[in-house]
């Protein structure tokens, strides 16, 4: 059975480098990726080596978390939409103790720490109560799993920027974004924790001038090899994603890059 130095080696020899240490009463904040193992940065295999305890969301793949060595406390701190919940002050709460009992803490994130994952809020924490912490970065689904799905999320000649928006507040929320504003940038829109509240949004963008032949898709366990894809138009996606029962995780894209995908699909 390989230690963690066996696979700290492993890695400096692949990559010629010194692997990052993860240090006693420090915390790694890392990101897993999408979904399947191979998605996770070299970074990110050196903390699940070194870790002894690591705190994971729910979508964090069982692969992934074998990587870590066997006597590695594993801390589930879930948060899914209309599901029981981590609360986000328990799950910083438990970081800071862990570290302050010398622990190698890795919380390990889906995609990326600091895109929508909270991973800003759990730093701000860990900074104010003096714990020395690391990010680090991993690919994040609204661009990784589109990718697979073969939706290119920049294609020169359709688009120019692409907007990156969690869709887990309400559309019409007086505190939330301005989707009429979203409509008139004529760039692809992908969006985060969007299906429970996909009409609503979807509604709110035509109101606001999106034309309602608009590309749109879903994409379903991006990476993973569940992942399902369903195209539609801005119109129609809505009523597709209930017709084929796609579930979360999803992510959603609305605009002409989803055109490409009649020609880079796997």
């Amino acid at each position: 059975m390989t230690t963690a130095t066996d696979r700290l080696r492993l890695l400096e020899e692949l990559t010629g480098t010194p692997a990052p240490r993860l240090e006693p009463g420090h915390v790694w904040l890392a990101g897993a990726g999408p979904g399947a193992p191979g998605q996770l940065t070299l970074d990110a295999l050196a903390g699940l080596a070194q870790a002894d305890a690591i705190v994971h969301d729910d979508l964090i793949d069982a692969r992934v978390l074998a990587m870590a060595p066997p006597q590695a406390e594993r801390i589930f701190a879930g948060k899914r939409g209309g599901r029981p919940s981590s609360a986000q002050e328990d799950i910083t709460a438990t970081l800071v103790a862990l570290a302050c009992q010398g622990r190698r803490v890795l919380r390990l994130k889906g995609g990326d720490p600091y895109v929508f994952g909270r991973g800003g809020e759990e730093a701000l924490a860990l900074a104010a109560a003096g714990i020395p912490f690391r990010v680090v970065p991993g690919l994040t689904a609204g661009l990784a799993a589109l990718a697979h799905a073969g939706i290119p999320a920049t294609m020169r000649g359709i688009n120019h920027a692409v907007v990156l928006a969690t869709g887990h507040g309400a559309a019409d929320a007086e505190d939330g974004l301005d989707w009429s504003a979203l409509a008139r940038l004529g760039q692809p829109i992908v969006l985060y924790m969007a299906l429970r509240r996909l009409e609503a949004i979807t509604t709110a963008l035509l109101a606001g001038g999106m034309n309602p032949a608009t590309p749109a898709a879903a994409v379903e366990s991006g990476t993973l090899p569940g992942q399902r894809v369903v195209v539609g138009t801005l119109e129609s996606l809505t009523e597709r994603v209930r017709a084929e029962g796609i579930a979360s995780p999803a992510m959603i894209v609305i605009g002409e890059v989803v055109t490409m995908r009649e020609r880079l699909a796997p």
